[in-house]
């Protein structure tokens, strides 16, 4: 049995794009050729990884399996092609970096520039999604390293604490509470909470950290951004809860919103940076977690 790589790539394509002609045209190949290496390797196997019918592709109870295996491997293949980044300068060649949307806009762009001052020959390619995605990304060699809010599991990672961001409250201007130095936690329930869709994970650390249940307030709208959140508090419909990187990016604008801390403080989210333990460019990330750790302001 000689299964290549090219085969284990279509077969992760398909799987993400749930249909062969886009996973084909991700691929660079024509749908004939992916389909014929899918049926080859299928054969191969002895077993069938995808359920095909006009409208839609499914991947069967066992096809999953395959697919965890064959992205470790695709992951373990990229880690082999990186050994020869060892013998080069740190940071002077591609890096795949993957990060969430509630960071990237507020923690990147002020930093890009003086990345490229002190590492000149550093590719940088950015790839911006929620946390399981850029998970997947990274375990089949997609993406070299990622950036999210902890905790997320990341099993077979290895992981690294950059950052605290502390979260504050977003206020309307006439509020009840805008004379208030600071909010307990507790003030927040019975609230109209504004808060971001299922799926991305700051939902779920700024509820926890607040200690807040979705039951104790009202939840009267879910937005895609934390800018659209900011839209919605301007027209009053609620509070929200932004993470100080995006303060100090200047998200308010002239919102004329009321920003509020956290009685006590230690009501925030920790900002980490995660590679495959297998990767032997390990050293050259713990470089860039130093660097972004080291920044006198987020």
């Amino acid at each position: 049995m000689s299964i290549t790589i090219k085969q284990l790539k279509y077969l992760c394509a398909v799987a993400d794009y749930q249909h062969f002609t886009k996973a084909a045209d991700a691929s660079f190949v024509t749908q004939s050729t992916l389909s014929a290496a899918i049926n080859e390797l299928e054969l191969q196997l002895g077993v069938k990884v995808f359920e095909r019918n006009k409208r839609s592709v499914l991947v069967t109870p066992l096809g999953k399996k395959v697919l965890v295996q064959a992205r470790i491997i695709l992951g373990e293949v990229e880690d082999l092609l990186s050994l020869a980044e060892d013998f080069k300068d740190p940071l002077s060649s591609e890096l795949r970096l993957g990060v969430i949307p509630t960071v990237g806009p507020f923690l990147l762009p002020p930093m890009l520039s003086d990345l490229r001052s002190q590492f000149s020959k550093l590719k940088l390619y950015l790839k911006e999604d929620m946390s399981a995605r850029l998970l997947t990304q990274l375990q089949d060699g997609s993406l070299d390293l990622v950036i999210l809010a902890l905790p997320f599991e990341l099993p077979n990672m290895e992981v690294v604490t950059l950052m605290s961001d502390d979260f504050f409250v977003c206020l309307p201007p006439e509020h009840c509470l805008k004379e208030a130095e600071s909010i307990c936690q507790d003030e927040l329930r019975g609230e109209d909470l504004l808060l971001l869709e299922e799926g991305h994970c700051l939902r779920d650390h700024a509820l926890d950290a607040c200690n807040i249940e979705i039951s104790d307030s009202n939840v009267v709208y879910e937005g895609n951004s934390l800018h659209t959140l900011v839209q919605m508090v301007a027209n009053n419909l609620g509070v929200t809860l932004l993470p100080a990187m995006a303060v100090d990016a200047n998200i308010l604008g002239d919102t004329g919103l009321q920003l509020k801390p956290f009685t006590g403080g230690g009501v925030n989210r920790k900002i980490g940076m995660a590679w495959r333990q297998t990767d032997p460019r390990r050293d050259e990330y713990i470089v860039l977690a130093k660097f972004i750790a080291n920044r006198p302001t987020i």
